[in-house]
C-alpha cells in the first residue's frame, strides 16, 4: 500500500485521534487443531473454527489495536499490533498448522511474546486473547498468565474441542498414528487448564463452540480502560500502487513477446561443462 502525499490536496492524508484497547490475539496452530471442533471426526476442524471466531472477534472492534501471535511448540509474531483490520484478515485467511516447525503447545511462550508485542502506553487498556485446544505440554502457561496479570494485562482464553476428544487427520480417511503404541491419537480439550489461564490472568474463559463466546470476551475487553492514540487515515488520491501496477503490467507484456532464445554476442562463451568420467571437466 504505498502512499504520498506531496504535491496532493491538503484532505489526502490526515491525522485522527482515536480511544480504544491493545488486543494480542494467541493462536494455537499445532497438529491437534486440526481434528474436528465437534465430537464428529469430520466435523469443523478447531483451526477454521479458531479463524471464524477471531474474524467475528475483529469485526466488533472499532477504534482498538490488533496484534496475532501464532504458537505450537514455539511462538511467532504474524502481526504486529495494528489498526489496520484489513490486514489482520488477510494474515488470518493464510494460517495453517505448517507455520510453525516445532510440534507442541506452548501457551506461555505464546504470553511472553504477546506480554512484549504491546506499545508502551500505560494509560491504554491492554487484553491477550489466546485460542486454544488447551492442552498445553511445553511450559507454565497458568504462570504466565499471573505475570501478564501483575503487569496490567487481562488475558482471556477461548477454548475449542470436546472432552471426548477427536481424531486428528492426517489424509483421506487417515488419522494420525502415535509410534510409541501404534494406536490413533485421540486430542481432547483440556478446559480445566483453559480455565485456570484465564482466571490467573484476570479474564474469562469461553467454550469456542458457543454461540455467545465472542459476545462474552468482547463485553469482558469493554471493561478495559480505554486510550487515546494517534493514526492517519489517507483518501484514494493518495495511493500509489497504480503506478507500481503499470509498471508491472508493461514488463509483463515485454516478456511475453520476447523470444526465448540466445542472445547471439553470449554464443561464444561456455558458462557450463559437462562431468566427464574420472572428474574432468
Amino acid at each position: 500500500r504505498p502512499r504520498a502525499t506531496g504535491g496532493l490536496e491538503p484532505d489526502a492524508s490526515e491525522t485522527k485521534t482515536s480511544r480504544g484497547i491493545e488486543v494480542m490475539v494467541c493462536l494455537d496452530v499445532s497438529n491437534s487443531m486440526l481434528a474436528s471442533s465437534t465430537d464428529d471426526d469430520r466435523g469443523i476442524s478447531r483451526l477454521q473454527r479458531s479463524k471464524h471466531i477471531l474474524e467475528k472477534l475483529i469485526d466488533k472492534m472499532t477504534n482498538d489495536k490488533v496484534g496475532l501471535i501464532v504458537f505450537a511448540g514455539d511462538a511467532y509474531t504474524q502481526l504486529p499490533i495494528t489498526s489496520d483490520y484489513i490486514s489482520a484478515k488477510m494474515f488470518l485467511n493464510g494460517i495453517t498448522t505448517d507455520m510453525v516447525p516445532t510440534q507442541g503447545t506452548a501457551i506461555g511462550a505464546a504470553l511472553e511474546m504477546a506480554m512484549n508485542s504491546f506499545t508502551p502506553n500505560d494509560d491504554m487498556g491492554k487484553a491477550i486473547v489466546v485460542i486454544t485446544d488447551g492442552e498445553n505440554f511445553e511450559d507454565n502457561a497458568v504462570e504466565a498468565a499471573k505475570r501478564a496479570a501483575s503487569a496490567g494485562i487481562q488475558v482471556d482464553v477461548i477454548g475449542l474441542g470436546t472432552s471426548r476428544g477427536a481424531r486428528i487427520p492426517v489424509g483421506k480417511d487417515k488419522y494420525m498414528i502415535n509410534p510409541m503404541t501404534g494406536e490413533e491419537v485421540v486430542t481432547r480439550h483440556d478446559e480445566e487448564t483453559a480455565a485456570q489461564i484465564a482466571k490467573a490472568g484476570n479474564g474469562i474463559y469461553v467454550n469456542g463452540a458457543s454461540n455467545s463466546s465472542i459476545d462474552a470476551v468482547d463485553q469482558k475487553m469493554d471493561e478495559l480502560e480505554q486510550g487515546d492514540f494517534e493514526r492517519k487515515s489517507f483518501s484514494p488520491q493518495s495511493e500509489q500502487f497504480p503506478i507500481f501496477a503499470f509498471i508491472s503490467l508493461i514488463l509483463l507484456v515485454i516478456y511475453s513477446v520476447t523470444v526465448t532464445r540466445k542472445i547471439s554476442w553470449l554464443k561464444k562463451y561456455r558458462f557450463f561443462t559437462k562431468e566427464e568420467e574420472g572428474g574432468k571437466k
